[in-house]
């Protein structure tokens, strides 16, 4: 088996993809513009990010599980996102993403891309239409975090090894914890205390900060 050489760990909302797609399944529910709002102070570190995404996922109560498809259709990757992933794979790194967001559209994402790790929030639907909560486990701050030591605990990695990248203030605990912690055109408190910065939306530019190091 080829040995793993390291590991990128990012976000998905705002960091690999462009939107926030829970604004755009809020957009779908008519409350486009609450939904946003409370996702914005969320990412800047002004609200409890659980207390946030029940009160969001709540607001969505109603609306048929088919909405996903037409969500995913006005979802786009950050240019470079593909580029990206390719050559981590051309060097021996595994990609995974951890994400507030949901199964229903991260996983749809991951296959795109060719990516081997996912964990997300999963939305309760009952008789085809969603109940307004989610299901199991919520992804938070510390989730991410042991995500990231439980998947370069699973390829032999030390986390000097690793790679964390996110925009939102849920992302910075694991963005301090990898060897190269990442701000992808982030919210203040993050591009203020993550190691390194990429303040133009190219995923490619990991590439850069990954070649300095080495």
């Amino acid at each position: 088996m080829k040995e793993v050489k390291g590991l990128l760990v990012m976000d998905v909302d705002s960091t690999l993809v462009q939107e926030e797609v829970i604004d755009l399944l809020g957009e779908e529910a008519g409350v486009g513009d609450k939904v946003a709002d409370i996702t914005e102070r969320a990412m800047r570190g002004q609200l409890d990010f659980k207390e946030a995404l029940a009160e969001r996922v709540a607001l969505l109560k109603g609306l048929p599980a088919s909405i996903f498809d037409r969500v995913y259709g006005k979802i786009h990757f950050n240019q470079g996102a593909k580029e990206l992933v390719d050559e981590l794979h051309a060097r021996g790194y595994k990609v995974g993403l951890v994400s507030g967001g949901f199964h229903e559209t991260v996983d749809r994402l991951a296959n795109e891309l060719g990516i081997d790790y996912v964990k997300a929030n999963r939305l309760e639907v009952v008789d085809g239409y969603l109940t307004g909560k989610t299901e199991r486990e919520i992804v938070t701050k510390e989730t991410k975090v042991a995500k990231l030591k439980e998947w370069a605990a699973e390829n032999h990695l030390d986390l000097s090894q690793t790679l964390a990248m996110g925009d939102g203030a849920n992302d910075l605990p694991m963005i301090k914890n990898a060897g190269i912690g990442i701000a992808f055109c982030a919210k203040p408190i993050v591009r203020k205390e993550a190691p390194y910065r990429i303040d133009k939306p190219d995923l490619y530019e990991v590439i850069g900060i990954l070649n300095e190091k080495e």
